[in-house]
């Protein structure tokens, strides 16, 4: 059984909420390029679902209970549009890169999240094939409480990053979306 554009676009939000291999063999393409892997680990730069399973990896050993939360979608021949909402409980590190590096390490708030995001991905073969986003992180950053910074919110950085603690969990971090992008 075939899946519409829309069905294969909810997919790719289904298989990072969940991991799903078996799902991310049958809506992502060999090809998958994402846009956004580029504040995210190494390993969500790889093409196709190893990408994608990698980069679902990164996001839940952030956030508890992910979800992605659909608000309306929009398609055309080879191109889908959605708007969601990503929602979660901040209980691990969250780990922004740059350049392949670690950037910045926001360690465990506790705190809830839940903002805006619209996604644009490209459909070619009955398979996505391309990811790219525009996503409130100001938002997503404020309800952390690290932007502005609160005084806690910013002693713990500072604590996390003079003491080692942030360059060890961005490792551990690194190794899981890689693990997961073997899978």
């Amino acid at each position: 059984m075939g899946f519409t554009a829309t069905e294969l676009a909810l997919g790719v939000f289904r298989v990072l909420e969940t991991g799903d291999a078996g799902l991310a063999a049958d809506v992502i393409g060999d090809d998958f390029a994402n846009r956004e892997a580029a504040v995210a680990p190494p390993a969500c730069s790889i093409p196709g679902p190893a990408g994608v399973l990698a980069s679902g990896a990164w996001m839940r050993a952030a956030f508890a209970d992910l979800r992605f939360v659909v608000l309306g979608a929009a398609e055309n021949d080879d191109q889908v549009w959605v708007r969601l909402r990503m929602r979660g409980r901040h209980t691990g590190p969250f780990v922004r890169y740059r350049d392949g590096d670690p950037d910045q390490v926001v360690p465990p708030t506790g705190r809830e999240i839940d903002f805006e995001q619209i996604h644009v991905l490209d459909i070619r073969d009955g398979r996505v094939v391309r990811h790219e986003a525009v996503r409130d992180d100001i938002a997503m950053l404020g309800q952390l409480g690290v932007f502005p910074p609160t005084p806690a919110a910013g002693l713990s950085m500072i604590g996390w990053k003079l003491t080692g603690r942030a360059a060890r969990a961005a490792a551990t971090v690194a190794e899981q979306a890689a693990a997961a992008a073997r899978l």
